[in-house]
């Protein structure tokens, strides 16, 4: 059985894996993302302990370069995260490990994981949406994942804001109060003060959280017309916030799209992940299964 390597590259930790299927994997360490010098050396020296591994897949926080015939492919572009601008990723593992690579953002190889494996095995048109230090979005259309002239930058939707309701301004550094900007971690501390997992299930926080949350399947509801939406990520491992989001998108769609999905069987529409947390280092290896083939 071929062995396979695996790395979700996230902005705040690491996650590398060796393995040939979710039912067998072997090692895996975590250590935080740092400089990108230390990171990556981290990376290699784990990989390389494992010389018979037949390809590396890496799932990259973004932006990153996807097109394979971009001199910066495989790099990290215009991160907002100190000292990782323009770092090539791939190409190191490429270069080093001499074996092939296969690249893409943490979002999509979720996404990618979760239709091999998880909540979205019976469908092939869907949108997978992570909610923690950031917000990010993989989109799966027809079974292949979406790239384009970048790829999906779903946490930096642009939605409203009543800024009587809600006076904060937002925490992303390029648009302010986008969704990312509203409805992440960073989002959660600077306007309530504390983080968002201390906030008790009754506190304000979560029906706000909730609504910019469902304004954002709304939208991606009417324009990509996915068959399930999978929301992940540590925002919600609160417990109110599946109801929540679902009673909001109900409202805020009113009855537009007469599908059933979107209305007595909505909760198998907007759904968690079927992999749990480990969507993005099993959606790694997904890559790796693909760029060896």
């Amino acid at each position: 059985m071929a062995l396979y390597g695996a790395i979700e590259a996230g902005g705040t930790k690491w996650v590398c894996a060796i393995g040939s299927n979710p039912n067998d994997i072997g090692e895996i360490v975590r250590f935080p993302t740092t400089t990108p010098a230390e990171t990556l050396g981290q990376a290699l020296g784990f990989f390389r302990q494992y010389p018979a591994i037949t390809a590396l897949g890496i799932g990259s926080f973004g932006p990153v370069d996807l097109h394979k015939h971009s001199p910066t492919y495989g790099s990290i572009t215009t991160t907002p995260k100190p000292g990782w601008a323009n770092t090539d990723v791939a190409g190191v593992f490429e270069r080093e490990l001499g074996i092939p690579v296969g690249f893409d953002t943490d979002v999509n190889a979720a996404a990618l994981g979760e239709h091999r494996w998880g909540a979205a095995q019976d469908v092939d048109t869907f949108v997978n949406i992570t909610v923690g230090t950031g917000i990010g979005g993989g989109v799966m259309v027809g079974g292949r994942l979406l790239h384009g002239l970048l790829h999906p930058e779903v946490g930096h939707m642009l939605i409203p804001r009543d800024g009587e309701r809600d006076p904060y301004e937002g925490a992303c550094p390029y648009h302010g109060d986008c969704l990312e900007g509203l409805a992440a971690g960073p989002a959660l501390l600077g306007r309530w003060g504390v983080r968002g997992e201390t906030l008790p299930p009754d506190h304000a926080a979560w029906p706000l959280e909730a609504h910019y949350l469902a304004l954002a399947c709304a939208n991606l509801a009417l324009i990509l017309s996915p068959q399930r939406i999978i929301l992940g990520g540590g925002v919600m491992h609160q417990p109110s916030m599946f109801p929540l989001v679902r009673a909001e998108l109900k409202r805020a769609l009113n009855g537009y799209l007469r599908m059933p999905q979107l209305d007595s069987e909505i909760a198998s529409y907007v759904v968690p992940p079927g992999l749990g947390d480990r969507a993005g280092v099993l959606g790694a290896l997904a890559l790796a299964q693909l760029a060896a083939s």
